[in-house]
């Protein structure tokens, strides 16, 4: 299987396991998908390993997004061009931003902004300290979660950015995460609708006699829609890894999973049990039980019950699976499961022979 390690008596459990050759696989099926490969700006919250950043880099991609200093960072580190902050900073995140551009002069920062305090506190502390940060207007389009609802309100916020020393307005950021419908022409329609008004914001940007702004649109769901599009920046994150949630809503995209979690049967409790140690704290347990890990190399097991450091799981022979056997699994959310791991064991050729760290788990590298 091209999962199985030759040294996995090597790996203690649970590990995060990155097959470097699948990732590769899927950045070259993300570049296949777009126009431009200057278009891409994929976000790193999935992948956090400066290492994996770099495999994007030597595919030509150059511009990223992130949800974190310390994901910024971690971009600032590796000498990436562009990098947009997709959060809008309050309180010590500002300072910490700008931090961020004084230390790492190579890259260009930007961030979202969605309201004038925000904005004026952000141009304040920048212009005190004679730095000038570019801004995205962040638009509310139906995930109701931050960002302006696109419209009059938006047009004048975004005439007002101009007015303030310290910041300079580039452009818009449309961020459709509520949009995951799993048929593909359901997905267009309600992706097109939600992009009407940001259509229609930047050109009355531009009827004012502004420039015209720049467009950052999407997540992984929207993107083969977005990439349509003339011109706009597309920011997906899970195909580098991708994971088992997508692989099962999104059936139009057909990236490799490329990040595994390894756990062992440590007990069996009871007949037809078997106790693994993947508990909360080693895959993404915000989804249901059902809904949180598939095995590659146990299919028809199912979830009974899970702890900080257990997973019982139910199967039809647990003499299939004596005690210290190794199970690979897909985890439903990569992201967040990612972030549970300081390290990820880089797999090539069946061995898990290196490490590399997942730097940007921490909320602080050095800023």
């Amino acid at each position: 299987m091209w999962y199985s390690l030759e040294n996995e008596a090597q790996i203690d459990s649970p590990a995060l396991l990155v097959y470097t050759g699948r990732v590769k696989e899927n950045i070259e099926l993300l570049k296949s998908r777009i126009d431009d490969v200057q278009r891409l700006r994929p976000h790193v919250k999935t992948v956090k390993i400066a290492e994996v950043v770099q495999l994007m880099q030597a595919a030509g991609i150059q511009k990223f997004k992130c949800a974190t200093i310390a994901e910024a960072e971690m971009l600032g580190l590796v000498n990436a061009a562009d990098v947009l902050l997709a959060y809008q900073p309050v309180g010590p995140k500002i300072a910490r931003l700008a931090a961020l551009v004084q230390k790492y002069p190579q890259t260009s920062f930007s961030c979202l902004v969605d309201n004038i305090m925000a904005a004026t506190a952000i141009a304040e502390y920048f212009d005190a300290q004679r730095l000038n940060l570019p801004v995205y207007l962040d638009l509310n389009v139906g995930q109701q979660r931050t960002g302006i609802i696109p419209g009059a309100a938006a047009l004048e916020l975004y005439e007002q950015l101009f007015t303030l020393k310290g910041i300079t307005p580039a452009g818009l950021h449309a961020y459709d995460g509520h949009l995951h419908d799993e048929a593909i022409e359901i997905r267009t329609q309600r992706c097109n609708t939600a992009y009407e008004p940001v259509a229609a914001l930047a050109q009355a940007i531009t009827d004012k006699g502004l420039t015209a702004p720049k467009i950052v649109a999407g997540g992984t769901p929207t993107f083969p829609i977005h990439a349509q599009r003339s011109g706009i920046e597309c920011s997906p994150g899970t195909f580098a890894f991708w994971d088992w949630g997508y692989q099962q809503h999104l059936p139009d995209q057909t990236y490799n999973h490329a990040a595994l979690v390894m756990t062992r049967v440590v007990s069996h409790p009871a007949e037809g049990l078997l106790c693994l140690d993947l508990g909360h704290k080693s895959v993404a347990a915000e989804n249901t039980l059902a809904n949180r890990v598939q095995f590659l190399n146990a299919p028809e097991a199912t979830p009974v019950s899970q702890s900080e450091e257990h997973l019982v799981i139910k199967v039809a022979d647990t003499a299939a699976y004596p005690v210290g056997t190794v199970l690979y699994g897909v985890p439903y959310h990569i992201c967040p499961t990612v972030a549970l791991y300081d390290k990820a064991y880089i797999i090539a050729h069946h061995n898990g022979e290196s490490q590399w760290p997942v730097i940007a788990r921490n909320r602080t590298i050095l800023i």
